[in-house]
């Protein structure tokens, strides 16, 4: 078997509300609370555990997603608010990017982590 990555613990403020937020901008489903644990599984099988703390500290997270999706993620990125920009270090503020010949953006959760949509690895997709 090759090594896979199956989950990461993500600490919110709010668990609930942050996996929920991030489920509904990616088109998936906040599951039942597990153990001290709200979980948003990706297509990949891949979990986002969220976990409540009182210290959290920033992380990135970074989603690739179809182009085909990209428009209704980064309308609903918009529709909720949340602070969006093209770059890692927070410049271009209300931008996408279109890096690798894909498109990609950088939001906030509700705890301050900094998500990542795009359409297209870093460095483009490997030649045949």
């Amino acid at each position: 078997m090759s090594i896979q990555l199956d989950h990461i613990i993500v600490p919110a403020r709010d668990k609930k509300a942050s996996a929920e937020f991030l489920a509904r901008i990616l088109g998936l489903e906040a599951g039942a609370q597990q153990g001290p644990f709200v979980p948003v599984r990706t297509g990949n099988g891949v979990t986002l555990d969220f976990m409540d703390s009182d210290d959290v500290r920033w992380q990135h997270c970074a989603f690739l997603v179809p182009e085909e999706e990209f428009d209704g993620i980064f309308a609903r990125i918009k529709e909720s608010g949340a602070r969006y920009h093209a770059n890692p270090d927070g410049s271009g503020a209300g931008e996408i990017n279109t890096r690798d010949g894909g498109r990609g953006v950088y939001f906030e959760d509700p705890s301050g982590h900094a998500m990542e949509v795009l359409t297209v690895p870093y460095g483009g997709w490997p030649s045949g």
